[in-house]
């Protein structure tokens, strides 16, 4: 049975394999802004947190973008915020609201989220990301994971930097 979140209350299925705290953190290649690729996942040697947004180009995702921006400032973690934009407009929105202390990337080019289960299969959104958030230890081992269950509402940011803390 596939993994379901919610859109506006009504159930979506997500493509890929379900991974969970305990597992190895699959290796995605993603876009950066400045057309880059980047490797998230894995064995970095530093914390990593892999969040996944639907799109920059809405109010929850603007939110939790900026948010994780401010709250990771000062941190020792390597942070991107993957979602389906492509990278001009990832750069536009970064330039517009002083993105600096993340990367924000798009997956875009190899579609490598689906390792990550967080593919949306079917609806309205389908092709898009669901909105998650990862913390991968310096050895490639997921430590959290939060899967939000209502694609519309943003992640528990508090419980999130309670982990990044504590590694």
């Amino acid at each position: 049975m596939a993994v379901t979140v919610n859109l506006k209350g009504n159930p979506v299925a997500l493509a890929g394999p379900e991974i969970n705290v305990g597992d190895r953190a699959p290796e995605a290649v993603v876009v950066a802004s400045d057309l880059s690729e980047k490797t998230i996942g894995g064995a970095k040697g530093k914390p990593q947190l892999i969040v996944t947004v639907p799109s920059l180009d809405t109010p929850v995702c603007e939110t939790e973008t900026k948010k994780f921006n401010e709250i990771v400032a000062g941190l020792d973690i390597d942070v991107t915020v993957v979602s389906m934009d492509l990278p001009f407009a990832e750069k536009r929105f970064c330039e517009s609201f002083s993105i600096e202390n993340v990367t924000v990337a798009s997956d875009f080019r190899y579609r490598d989220m689906e390792k990550y289960g967080v593919l949306i299969a079917e609806g309205a959104l389908k092709g898009i990301l669901a909105r998650a958030v990862f913390v991968v230890d310096g050895e490639g081992k997921v430590v959290y994971k939060q899967l939000v269950p209502e694609i519309t509402e943003e992640p528990n940011y508090d419980d999130v930097l309670a982990c990044v803390k504590s590694l």
